[in-house]
């Protein structure tokens, strides 16, 4: 280092030693407000009552002790959240004070002077609250440190375009209120910052990684006119960090009228959900609404049927090729998640509305007491040009109509008087407060036996016909199973021809509901003709909505999920190389938006997560792969060992296991094309090695040695990944192709491949140069040969 260099960082330094007093100095007021704020609290809670003005003998008087009573719970919940909004503060100050920025630009805007401007992951100003000393890396201004190199520069804020010119890019790496490295830079953020950050082991949550946010990267972040942006992002480009960080922008953008409440995220997996969960967190911001496509079709058809989940689908793809309905499943998979089946089901519900629907008798203490024929009578009457909807509210109207008429004659039957004999005494005291509650009675029992006789009379009718009234109200009287059957029992006709093997499809389609069961393929189309029949769902509170993985959600998903979410703009995260499922389509086509609708696509092609030897090897496996960068961080090359059997792989696993944790990596997976292979080779190591086995109901991993299946892996990353058996007897298909690409992609450091007998075709068609072939005696090694 020169001494002009040393005389910098020591300047620098010492800006951050002020800092650091600044920082300490606004923690200690702040401590203050939030213990005084704390006292307040409790003091109020205490005395919420002496405070209240209660009063209850005049209609004036009711209503000056509700607005007491209004007024001191408004004040204990403006307390409340003021101690919230200062303890985030306080965190947020606690994680500046250990690294108060990362990031400076000297910019001097047209006609200004020059402005020294140092970004960090939250703003910071001055004693007076007059001078931001630290800005937001969300802030307007900040995106100059993302989108330009020093020169002609400008960044636009809602009230215009700012133009001038940046004469300085420097980055800094802090830790613990130390300078450890700063660096001037030029378009990207330097290679010495990216190094520093990917070079470091996985961790079992996401990490925030604003400091190296890239150009591309900050694209898709600021993005605020798209209705639609879709990213097509190889592995390990940070589009789900990006994604998450656009979030974290919105939410600081919009923060008068927009809350975590309003965003939505759609993940592949629950295990997904807790890896990304603290994010948002670290950034100082509410985790939004977090979900998988699988549990909302849980959420609204799980109470009446078995819902298949996508990994079981796929278990039968990989699985159950000798199955006899193997390649009619497949079709059936295809063309259910096609817009045909949409088109199909759109043309039956045209035909609804002069004849096809089915309805259940609604039963009372055995007895039919509104037959279905009623029930179809009168919706048919009913005017053909109305909606669906509206007609089965009309009819629900009449039924409750017939209900209530049938609960008076019920109650001078036998059966009523039988049952008061039998009231238990919880029951009878049930009734008696229920008495009182609605005459406002002081006397200690009823007035006379007529009148208590009476009371109870209607007490036992409305509680044994409660199930049905609320079964009632929520249309439970549709037979939505007969109805959905037609599409597979009519001869019905679309404008695209059937799948060759649609006579079977209806079979198996069949069968399968009658057990009850709704096959992964059937959950969407089965709701959103449920929903059309019933009335749509529409959800109007959320206003962004994200899904990552998108290439995995079928023609049919999207198109539901338009409908269900109209007003909200939409991001859509993934990678065409890890589509892993049958429908899986181009997601730009296939997310249909109105033609006037502000849309882009991004497509980020540079890897960051793994090392260049792993992206050379990877690239190869999925077409187009020459397009795909590698980052610049070097390593050791992918191993291929080939073992003669099952016990030679797990003493060979068990060796490899053992130098990767002598090499210090926190976190290995040990990766199986299935959860059966996966589960197989955890019990064949289990007892030698200590490790834990991940399977789909799965919610959270800790660091150490993990096996899971290739498809619950995605979109996580590992210190290094071992591949149970990448022989060509299990990767032999070329529908593998891309399970294979998403195993081997989740290797940040090392990538080694182990194969009983005959390696994959996936393997053997990349140029040797990409990786090392180990012999048996060089196992331990690890690719520690010279190359």
């Amino acid at each position: 280092m020169s001494k002009e260099e040393a005389k910098e960082m020591a300047k620098e330094q010492e800006r951050i030693n002020h800092m650091i007093i600044e920082i300490d100095h606004t923690i200690r007021k702040l401590q203050n407000r939030t213990s005084d704020i704390k006292s307040d609290t409790i003091e109020l809670r205490k005395t919420f009552w002496q405070d209240v003005t209660v009063n209850l003998d005049e209609p004036d008087d009711v209503i000056e002790t509700f607005t007491s009573i209004k007024q001191q719970a408004e004040l204990l919940s403006e307390r409340e959240r003021s101690h919230g909004q200062l303890h985030k503060r306080l965190k947020t100050l606690a994680r500046l004070k250990d690294s108060p920025y990362f990031g400076r630009i000297d910019f001097k805007e047209d006609g200004e002077a020059e402005e020294h401007i140092y970004i960090g992951i939250a703003s910071f100003m001055d004693r007076n609250e007059e001078q931001f000393l630290i800005y937001d890396w969300r802030a307007p201004i900040s995106s100059l440190y993302y989108d330009f190199p020093p020169g002609s520069a400008s960044y636009e804020t809602p009230e215009g375009t700012i133009t001038g010119e940046m004469t300085l890019k420097r980055q800094y790496i802090i830790r613990n209120g130390q300078m450890i490295s700063m660096f001037d830079t030029g378009i990207t953020i330097g290679d010495e910052m990216l190094q520093e950050v990917l070079g470091a082991n996985a961790s079992t949550q996401m990490k925030s990684i604003v400091a190296t946010i890239q150009r591309e990267q900050n694209q898709i972040i600021r993005n605020e006119k798209s209705k639609l942006l879709v990213v097509q992002g190889v592995a390990g480009s940070g589009k789900t960090s990006a994604a998450l960080q656009r979030v974290a922008y919105l939410l600081y953008r919009y923060r008068e009228t927009l809350s975590s409440e309003n965003i939505m995220l759609f993940s592949p997996n629950p295990l997904f959900n807790s890896y990304v969960s603290t994010v948002l967190p670290e950034l100082g911001e509410e985790n939004m609404k977090q979900t998988t496509f699988q549990e909302y079709l849980d959420s609204q058809l799980g109470t009446h049927y078995r819902v298949e989940d996508p990994f079981s689908q796929l278990e039968f793809i990989l699985n159950e090729e000798a199955s006899a309905y193997y390649h009619t499943r497949l079709a059936s998979i295809r063309f259910k998640g096609s817009l045909h089946f949409k088109a199909l089901i759109d043309s039956f519900l045209d035909s609804i509305h002069l004849g096809g629907l089915y309805f259940k008798d609604i039963f009372f203490r055995g007895r039919v007491i509104v037959s279905k024929m009623d029930m179809l009578d009168q919706f048919y009457q009913l005017d053909a040009a109305m909606s669906i909807p509206n007609r089965i509210q009309m009819v629900k109207d009449w039924i409750m109509k017939v209900l209530r008429a049938q609960a008076k004659k019920e109650q001078k039957k036998s059966w009523v008087e039988a049952e008061i004999q039998f009231l238990e005494k919880e029951d009878y005291l049930a009734a008696y407060n229920s008495y009182k509650k609605k005459h406002g009675s002081g006397e200690d029992t009823f007035n006379d036996f007529e009148e208590e006789q009476k009371f109870l009379i209607k007490q036992v009718v409305n509680r044994e016909m409660k199930p049905l009234i609320h079964s009632v109200k929520r249309l439970k009287f549709i037979d939505m199973k007969k109805i959905y059957q037609q599409l597979f029992t009519e001869q019905l006709e679309i404008e695209q021809p059937f799948p060759p093997e649609w006579d079977q499809i209806r079979q198996i389609s069949i069968t399968a509901l009658e057990k009850n069961i709704l096959p992964y393929e059937d959950a969407t189309p089965f709701l959103y003709l449920k929903e059309r029949i019933e009335g749509k769902k529409v959800n109007l509170s959320i206003r962004h909505v994200f899904i990552d993985e998108a290439q995995d959600y079928s023609p049919f998903q999207f198109a539901y999920l338009k409908e269900l979410f109209p007003y909200s703009k939409m991001t859509l995260l993934g990678d065409m190389n890890q589509a892993i499922f049958l429908h899986s389509k181009d997601m730009v086509n296939i997310f249909q938006v109105d033609p006037d609708s502000e849309k882009e696509t991004i497509t980020l092609t540079k890897s960051y997560r793994s090392t260049k030897q792993i992206v050379e090897f990877t690239k190869g496996l999925v077409i187009d792969g020459d397009k795909i960068e590698p980052f610049n961080r070097e390593g050791r090359k992918p191993t291929l060992s080939i073992v003669s059997d099952e016990q030679d792989l797990q003493c060979k696993i068990l060796e490899c296991i053992q130098t990767l944790r002598n090499r210090g990596y926190q976190t290995i997976a040990v990766i199986g094309k299935n959860a059966n292979e996966t589960k197989h080779a955890f019990e064949g190591l289990s007892g030698k090695v200590d490790g834990y086995l991940m399977e789909k109901g799965s919610i959270h991993y800790e660091k150490g040695l993990v096996f899971i299946p290739a498809y619950l892996a995605k979109g996580i990353e590992f210190d290094a990944v071992i591949m149970y058996n990448a022989s060509q007897k299990n990767f032999g298909r070329e529908m593998e192709r891309q399970l294979f690409y998403t195993s081997c992609t989740r290797a940040m450091h090392e990538l080694h491949l182990f194969s009983i007998g005959k390696e994959s075709m996936f393997i053997t068609r990349q140029p040797q140069a990409t990786y090392d072939v180990l012999p048996n005696s060089e196992i331990l090694e690890l690719g520690e040969r010279k190359h």
